[in-house]
């Protein structure tokens, strides 16, 4: 085994910069240099906490990050990129005994080739951004693919679906609460629920992960209406069955990403179909991951936050 260095997180808000053991690169591996990686404000921020519910593969330590883009170095036989690619990497497991459940946020990573997601070079960092995209758009199309009529949150995630669903011809309104998140709609309004008079939205996606909206949710839709979960919930969803009931409310959840979620994101954001702008409003060096987390997590005008890697030997 080599070695890089990593963010390791050792536990609930013990996170820092560690020298660690890197895996060997076999037979289809590639070894990427990660030039930036993203900072999750969903499922990482709920590791920091150490409010996680219980996942496979969860434990500390831990190497977060599931949002990279970096150069490939060394490409084995079988990996399908070649040297010099620039490459969207979705995480890692490739660090001995640390676990690597998300693995990404890292100097160098080795991985399975077929993982990596070629890009164009010219994105540069905003191509972290493309596992947050591929999420979105894999909560559009879902197994009922209603565009939403209203989506709660005007974070990354709420805005990379307004602008999906507005590149599919329609206009959703957007729910936040923070006076901060209120900028940004191109092409649909942002207001705050409480001037929000509709009782009969057709299709409602939660993009907050508060699992306590889903009974307000449930009154804001027309009978037979659909709610989709698109965010990560730490807490039990619950919810009182009549007014559901007298809805005929629908409630999906909608999971990660797949393959081919991320084959048409690139195309869309390569086409220039989905931008990319604005969201990154964050950056940091790497060596100050302490601080850049709590900026990501703490900062409610932080909706994406970037680490550069180019400072880390």
């Amino acid at each position: 085994m080599t070695g890089t260095t990593a963010i390791v997180l050792d536990g609930p808000r013990k996170l820092g910069l560690a020298d660690i053991a890197l895996s060997d690169p076999g037979p289809g591996d590639a070894v990427v240099e990660i030039r930036a990686s993203g900072v999750s404000t969903g499922t990482e921020k709920l590791f920091w906490d150490g409010r996680m519910p219980h996942f496979p593969g969860m434990g500390y330590p831990l190497v977060p990050g599931y949002e990279s883009v970096g150069e490939v170095v060394e490409a084995r036989p079988g990996s399908g990129v070649r040297m010099g690619d620039t490459v969207f990497v979705p995480g890692a497991d490739c660090y001995g005994e640390i676990r690597g459940l998300f693995g990404g946020a890292a100097k160098r990573i080795v991985t399975p080739g077929a993982r990596l997601t070629p890009i164009d070079p010219a994105l540069g960092e905003a191509g972290a951004l493309l596992a947050l995209a591929a999420t979105a758009r894999h909560a559009l199309a879902g197994l009922r693919t209603d565009l939403p009529d209203l989506i709660v949150g005007h974070g990354t995630l709420g805005r990379l679906l307004a602008r999906l669903t507005v590149a599919a011809g329609g206009a959703p309104t957007v729910w936040d609460v923070a006076e901060a998140r209120m900028d940004g709609g191109a092409g649909y309004q942002v207001i705050a629920p409480d001037d929000d008079p509709r009782r009969d939205y057709g299709t409602v996606f939660d993009a907050s992960g508060q699992a306590d909206l889903l009974p307000d949710l449930i009154a804001r839709i027309a009978k037979g209406g659909e709610i989709v979960l698109a965010g990560f919930y730490d807490r039990p969803i619950s919810f009182a069955f009549p007014p559901a009931f007298m809805k005929e409310a629908r409630i999906r959840v909608a999971a990660e990403w797949t393959p081919g979620d991320m084959a048409v994101t690139r195309q869309l954001v390569e086409s220039g179909t989905l931008s990319l702008d604005g969201l990154i409003t964050h950056r940091r060096p790497a060596i100050e991951a302490d601080a850049a987390y709590r900026t990501a997590f703490e900062d409610p005008a932080c909706l994406k936050l970037i680490l550069d890697w180019k400072d880390v030997a």
